[in-house]
């Protein structure tokens, strides 16, 4: 117990115990927490764009094969699209099989619409600009502009465009490669710093909303919480189980090689918070740079699987608590709207309720109104949107590399079965075996 104790998994379930027990026992304490968890966040995405960079940039350079990388970049989109459409219709079909909001028979002109005023207006935002607006968003005004706004796919882009140039070059391009791996490298240890304080994080994060909300707040609205907590837990052990094993790998083995990472996650409700260390663990399972790279921060954007989920079931629910009539044209439009408005969730303040009520906005049957019903629990949903759709990259990662042969399988295998050490735990401890000679141009 001592030696699970001083690990950093074992120090984040004891922040987790201890903050839900302050935030249930001294509630006005517990409250004053969340600068601790809004700290340790900021602290994170202060890195995450030098990260993404470095680790694209060096693993484009270093691949060689700009068209293989291509390849990757449009099977990852093939895949992200079909892995959310499903996630989508299943939220949908949960909400129809079990009808979290029947009965409720709420009366919408009673709700009280002033706690929505500001994410409705984030709402027209996110929905008057439509597709071609999100895509225009993806090129920054400047190279540096997505560093400094810390927009992921900004940089994503800047990095794809500078990889490419940069492997064009070829031989007089590895001073400038060698440059920027050893940036990757200061980059990461210094993650490897703030990653210590994530127990700190947790315990400020789940304080807080313990000691704001109280357990109690889940009563109400407890039968909708548990659904859609079951309904994560369907679509990652059977939908993306069976994706895993159709790619030779168990989701459970995966599950707890990232173990760590997950209860950071579930803490903080924010898969920001791993996205370092999780790109460098995947590329320890003996994934090839450059996909890891591609497929993990446009995963963040396209590949929301639990909140894609959430849109759909939460908009069905507040259907049936207003007793408001779906028709089929009704769910396929919700089904079509939440398949594009949920690619501009990431890094909107208080997305889930702002793409939600952007969802409802294409969709007049349903009063948005009704969002006030689930703006009391969505911190308590948010915990499992983030732990859905961190597994959800992770298991995307996995697949699109086995998809293209960018992964060392027998390795995978060792280090999943554990048949042999990782060689790297950012959060627990140092490398215990060398990390590979990097390929360069």
């Amino acid at each position: 117990m001592p030696g699970w104790s001083r690990s950093l998994f074992g120090q984040v379930c004891i922040a987790l115990v201890l903050g839900v027990a302050a935030g249930f026992f001294a509630p006005e304490f517990a409250a004053k927490m969340k600068p601790l968890g809004d700290a340790f966040i900021k602290l994170v995405k202060m890195l995450i764009p030098v990260i993404v960079f470095c680790v694209v940039v060096h693993g484009i350079a270093g691949a060689g094969d700009l068209k293989k990388v291509g390849r990757v970049g449009v099977r990852a989109i093939v895949y992200f699209e079909v892995i959310t459409t499903i996630a989508l219709a299943l939220g949908i079909l949960l909400a129809y099989l079990f009808g979290p909001g029947h009965g409720m028979n709420v009366d919408p002109s009673q709700l009280d619409a002033s706690a929505l005023s500001t994410y409705v207006d984030r709402a027209h935002e996110v929905s008057s600009g439509g597709t071609v607006d999100f895509l225009m968003k993806l090129i920054p005004a400047t190279m540096v502009s997505g560093f400094a706004q810390g927009d992921v796919l900004q940089v994503l882009v800047v990095a794809v465009l500078f990889g490419c140039a940069l492997s064009l070059i070829g031989e007089r391009g590895k001073p400038l490669l060698h440059m920027i791996e050893l940036t990757g490298e200061v980059t990461f240890k210094i993650m490897s710093f703030i990653v210590r304080l994530a127990p700190l994080g947790v315990f400020g994060a789940i304080a807080f909303t313990v000691g704001k909300y109280g357990i109690g707040s889940l009563a109400q609205l407890g039968y909708l919480v548990a659904l859609f907590y079951v309904t994560i837990a369907i679509f990652v052990f059977v939908v993306l189980g069976t994706v895993m094993r159709l790619a030779g790998f168990s989701i459970v083995k995966l599950l707890r090689y990232l173990r760590t990472e997950l209860g950071i996650v579930a803490g903080t409700a924010s898969s920001d918070s791993v996205l370092p260390q999780t790109m460098r663990k995947l590329e320890r399972l003996g994934i090839k740079g450059s996909t890891v790279g591609l497929v993990v921060p446009t995963g963040y954007s396209f590949n929301l699987d639990a909140f894609s989920i959430y849109l759909t079931l939460a908009a069905v629910f507040i259907a049936q608590a207003t007793n408001t009539p779906l028709s089929t044209v009704d769910l396929l439009t919700i089904l079509g709207v939440a398949l594009i408005t949920s690619k501009g969730a990431h890094g909107v303040p208080g997305s889930a309720i702002v793409i939600l009520a952007a969802t409802l906005a294409a969709i007049p049957a349903i009063p948005a109104i009704g969002l006030v019903l689930v703006l009391s629990v969505d911190w308590f949903m948010g915990i499992a949107r983030a732990v859905g759709n961190y597994i959800g990259n992770c298991v995307a990662t996995v697949v699109v590399a086995a998809w293209v042969g960018d992964i060392d399988r027998d390795r995978a295998r060792r280090i999943l079965n554990g048949e042999e050490p990782d060689g790297f735990d950012l959060l627990d401890a140092e490398p215990e075996v060398p990390l590979p000679e990097p390929r360069h141009v």
